[in-house]
């Protein structure tokens, strides 16, 4: 019976691409560091980062030598599910703004300058709102901070003249 119960524990379970994107916290224009922390460390973990480290190898062609087919082969399909994944973790309204982007590393460059530009300024009122308003409390830390969370978004926005 033991052996049984350990030969359970034993088998692998795939992870899923969309169940991971959940634990990351959505780009909202203004938090780009602990966004791309947590995209690099989920990347990481599902063995995806090697698009986010590396260049991207030149286009396979019939021309291409043998030897040129399968390090763009290595980098193709993670790359396009590291695209996936960080699509999936971008707000919405910033996600309808972004240029068609081909490589991983180039959306996260991208994302990073815009989170510093006018793109963000413009955005950041909606942005705050949005969670204003849909922001609850979830018993994760004390009453207290989530209060004084909400009070600083208050303050940000009349700020702004919102």
């Amino acid at each position: 019976m033991c052996e049984h119960n350990l030969y359970i524990f034993a088998i692998s379970v795939p992870i899923s691409l969309h169940s991971q994107a959940t634990f990351v916290v959505k780009f909202n224009g203004l938090n780009f560091s602990e966004w791309s922390e947590q995209v690099q460390f989920h990347l990481n973990v599902l063995d995806l980062d090697l698009t986010l480290l590396s260049e991207k190898p030149a286009a396979v062609t019939t021309t291409s030598r043998a030897e040129q087919r399968p390090s763009y082969k290595a980098w193709e399909r993670p790359n396009r599910l590291s695209l996936m994944f960080m699509r999936m973790t971008v707000a919405n309204n910033i996600k309808s703004t972004i240029k068609k982007i081909e490589s991983a590393k180039e959306f996260m460059k991208f994302l990073e300058e815009s989170s510093q530009s006018e793109f963000v300024d413009k955005s950041i009122p909606g942005t705050l709102i949005d969670t204003l308003t849909t922001i609850k409390f979830d018993g994760s830390r004390t009453m207290h901070e989530h209060i004084i969370e909400m009070t600083n978004m208050e303050t940000r926005l009349k700020t702004m003249g919102e």
